[in-house]
C-alpha cells in the first residue's frame, strides 16, 4: 500500500480484516487458504485473493438465502437489498445499522463534494424497491437536514408536478429518466428550481453527448455523475468543476484498476477493470472485488482534503462483459449512446445484436421535419464514430419503451 495513505487506510482495512478473519466464513476461507498474514497486509495487499461476483451468487447458491458472507449473527442485520440482476443472478444483500451508516456517511461526503446543503429541497425519482439505488443518498439528505421528496411510483407529469410547486433543487434519478422527464418538461410543465441534477446507475452522466442532452433540457441545473453499485455502496462522485470525470472516495474504498486479463495494476491513463475493496460495510464486507465495470486510471491529485480520491477520467466507460464484436470491432453501449445523443430530435432508442451486425431503432420527437435525413445522419456519424456500417431504422412514435431506472436498450440475437 501506498506509504502516503497508510495512515487512512491502513487502520480501516485492519479491522476490516481482522473482522473478517473473526467471524466471516467466506473470508476465513480465502485468509486460510492463501496464509494471509493480517499483521503485514498493508505491504501484502496485493496478494489477497480477488472477489468475484460469481463465486458470491454460487456462495448464496449453495448457502440460501443469503450466503456465508457474513460477519455476525443474523440478528444484527436490519436493512436487506439485492442487485438489480441486469447481467446475472440477482445477490442479496444485508446490513447491519453500522455498515449503513458508514454508507450515509459517503453520501454526506459526496454531498458536500457536490455543493448539496441542509438549504437543498431534494427528490429521488425512482422506484425504491430492493436494490440500493437512491435509498442511501436519500437517508443522508434528510440526515444533513434537507427536506426529502419520495418520487416512487408516480408518472412523470406528476414528479414534474412535485418538483414545480415545491421548487425541489436536487432531482436523483438515471441519465435516462433525466432526459426523459426534461422532454416531458418541455410539453407540459417547466421547471426552473432544479439547481443540481445528481445521476447514477447508467454510464451516461460521464458522457459528453448525454451531458450536454441534459444540459440542453435543464438549462439552470448542473448535472453531476455518481458511481456505485448495491454490492459495493456509494463509490464515486463528480466534482462541480470536473464533468465528465468521477473520483473515488479514498478514505471510503481502495481502488485498483487492472488489466481484466493479467489481473496486473495499468499505467496512468490506460483503462481497466476497477476493483475495490470498501473499509467500512463490516457486515458484508467485499475485499479486491472485480466489478467488472472499466475505467481509465487518471491521477489521485485533487482539491485540498480529497487527495486520497482516484480520478477516472470519463467515469465508468463500461462494462467488461456488455462489449459486443462487429465484423471484429469492439463496440461499447455507451459509444453507441454518444452519438445518437447528439440528435436533439432522438427521443428514444434501441440496439439489437445479431451475430456480426448491428442495429438501431430511433424514436424521433413528433416535430422531426426530415425523418429520413436524421436516420441517413445518424447512420453516418455511428460509421464515423465506430468505424463499421450499422443500420439505423425508424420507430413509430410511442414504440419504444422508456425507463425510470436503468434503462435495457440492448438485446442480442442469435
Amino acid at each position: 500500500m501506498n506509504p502516503e495513505i497508510a495512515d487512512v487506510q491502513w487502520k480501516p482495512l485492519r479491522e476490516l480484516l481482522e473482522t473478517a478473519a473473526k467471524g466471516n466464513p467466506f473470508y476465513q476461507q480465502k485468509i486460510a487458504e492463501r496464509g494471509f498474514d493480517i499483521a503485514t497486509a498493508d505491504e501484502a495487499f496485493g496478494s489477497f485473493p480477488f472477489t468475484t461476483k460469481a463465486e458470491l451468487i454460487e456462495d448464496q447458491r449453495r448457502h440460501p438465502p443469503y450466503g456465508t458472507n457474513l460477519s455476525f449473527p443474523i440478528a444484527e442485520y436490519t436493512r436487506y437489498c439485492q442487485t438489480s440482476g441486469t447481467s446475472a443472478t440477482p445477490m442479496r444483500w444485508l446490513d447491519t445499522p453500522a455498515s449503513w451508516a458508514w454508507m450515509l456517511d459517503s453520501w454526506a461526503y459526496m454531498f458536500q463534494a457536490m455543493g448539496v446543503t441542509e438549504r437543498d429541497r431534494v427528490m429521488a425519482a425512482f422506484s425504491f424497491g430492493p436494490f440500493l439505488g437512491f435509498w442511501t443518498a436519500f437517508e443522508c439528505a434528510q440526515r444533513i437536514g434537507c427536506l426529502c421528496f419520495p418520487g416512487g411510483g408516480m408518472s412523470s407529469e406528476a414528479r414534474l408536478r412535485m418538483l414545480a410547486d415545491n421548487e425541489i433543487s436536487v432531482l436523483l434519478c438515471t441519465p435516462t429518466y433525466a432526459i426523459r422527464l426534461g422532454q416531458v418538461a418541455r410539453k407540459t410543465q417547466a421547471v426552473d428550481s432544479v439547481r443540481r441534477i445528481i445521476v447514477a446507475g447508467e454510464p451516461g452522466g460521464s458522457i459528453p453527448a448525454t451531458r450536454q442532452r441534459l444540459a440542453d433540457l435543464w438549462p439552470n441545473a448542473t448535472v453531476l455523475d455518481h458511481y456505485g453499485t448495491t454490492e459495493t455502496g456509494p463509490v464515486a462522485y463528480q466534482l462541480p468543476d470536473e464533468p465528465g470525470s468521477l473520483r473515488t472516495i479514498g478514505h471510503a474504498y481502495i481502488a485498483e484498476i487492472i488489466d481484466p486479463e493479467t489481473t496486473r495494476p495499468v499505467e496512468e491513463g490506460d483503462v481497466g477493470e476497477l476493483v475495490l475493496t470498501g473499509l467500512g460495510r463490516l457486515g458484508s464486507p467485499l475485499l479486491r472485488y472485480r466489478t467488472g465495470d472499466l475505467v481509465r486510471r487518471g491521477s489521485s491529485i485533487a482539491p485540498s482534503g480529497r487527495c486520497l480520491d482516484q480520478l477516472l477520467p470519463g467515469g465508468v466507460i463500461g462494462r467488461a462483459d456488455d462489449m459486443v464484436v462487429v465484423r471484429g470491432v469492439n463496440v461499447y453501449p455507451s459509444a453507441v449512446e454518444s452519438v445518437l445523443h447528439r440528435f436533439r430530435e432522438v427521443v428514444e432508442f434501441r440496439v439489437t445484436h445479431r451475430s456480426s451486425e448491428l442495429e438501431v431503432e430511433v424514436e424521433f420527437d413528433e416535430d422531426t421535419a426530415d425523418v429520413s435525413g436524421s436516420i441517413a445522419d445518424i447512420a453516418e456519424a455511428l460509421r464515423s464514430s465506430l468505424l463499421i456500417r450499422v443500420s439505423v431504422r425508424d420507430a413509430s412514435p410511442g414504440a419504444l419503451p422508456r425507463f425510470d431506472m436503468k434503462a435495457r436498450r440492448w438485446s442480442s440475437v442469435g
